[in-house]
């Protein structure tokens, strides 16, 4: 099935097919660039790991002390409890737990010197609130600190847009690109869900021909390889901020 909506599907910023097409874009996005970049340019994916707070998730992992027991020493501790004084009985309380966050990214390195030359970074739910959001803006100043160039694609609605100067421009998405030799001077791209999401070039080393990023493309594609269009309930409603009717006259032949 085709993507019904002319840009992103809102529907996919719903948790429980957020993190799946994340990883399926960036990668799908990597497959993209390889051919156009070759041989001067090699296409890295990786992931940044940290964590924060907040997390109602079990975690596991090895404990600083374990306690083993024998058959024999049970039946022993058994009869000491039998005739031990009654326990006080214990209330249940939550512990704070710090969820790991594995964030997929793309790297644009030149095979001759090894330098990043080009972040590709597309913002999850984790970056735009809380501690998440703290660890990103920090990661996202090292970058601008640097001679390596940023393409930020936002696709979220939900959530604080990251900051950038002189615009007070609303838009549901946008898309930054932010070259190494013009900053603080950016290009912002903002589009809405009625919008295709804009192409844009990618900023590589001066001299070299930028490639155009279609990522329009990669969303139509990825929504019709992945089988969305099966899972998706479109009688449910929207995941927040949007609501019925933002979404009614897109999606209106599925609900």
């Amino acid at each position: 099935m085709t993507n019904p909506f002319p840009g992103i599907h809102p529907y996919l910023e719903q948790p429980e097919y957020w993190s799946d097409f994340h990883n399926q874009l960036v990668a799908a996005l990597a497959r993209a660039l390889i051919p156009k970049l070759l041989p001067k340019y090699r296409v890295v994916t990786d992931k940044w790991v940290y964590k924060i707070a907040g997390s109602t998730k079990i975690a596991i992992g090895r404990p600083d002390v374990t306690v083993q027991q024998s058959r024999d020493a049970s039946a022993a501790m058994a009869t000491a409890v039998a005739v031990s004084e009654p326990l006080v009985q214990p209330i249940k309380v939550a512990v704070p737990l710090r969820e790991e966050v594995r964030q997929s990214y793309i790297e644009v390195k030149d095979v001759a010197t090894k330098e990043v030359v080009t972040a590709i970074e597309v913002i999850s739910p984790a970056n735009k609130r809380g501690e998440g959001r703290q660890k990103y803006e920090a990661k996202r100043q090292q970058i601008f600190e640097s001679m390596t160039h940023l393409v930020e694609i936002d696709l979220l609605r939900d959530g604080e847009p990251l900051p950038v100067s002189n615009s007070s421009n609303p838009s549901h998405y946008r898309i930054l690109v932010s070259r190494s030799n013009t900053r603080p001077t950016a290009d912002l791209y903002l589009f809405n869900l009625c919008d295709r999401i804009p192409s844009f070039p990618l900023p590589l080393l001066p001299g070299d021909t930028e490639p155009m990023v279609e990522l329009q493309t990669l969303v139509d594609e990825l929504y019709d390889q992945l089988g969305y269009d099966y899972f998706i309930d479109y009688s449910s409603n929207p995941p927040f901020p949007w609501s019925e009717d933002d979404v009614a006259s897109w999606a209106g032949d599925r609900r």
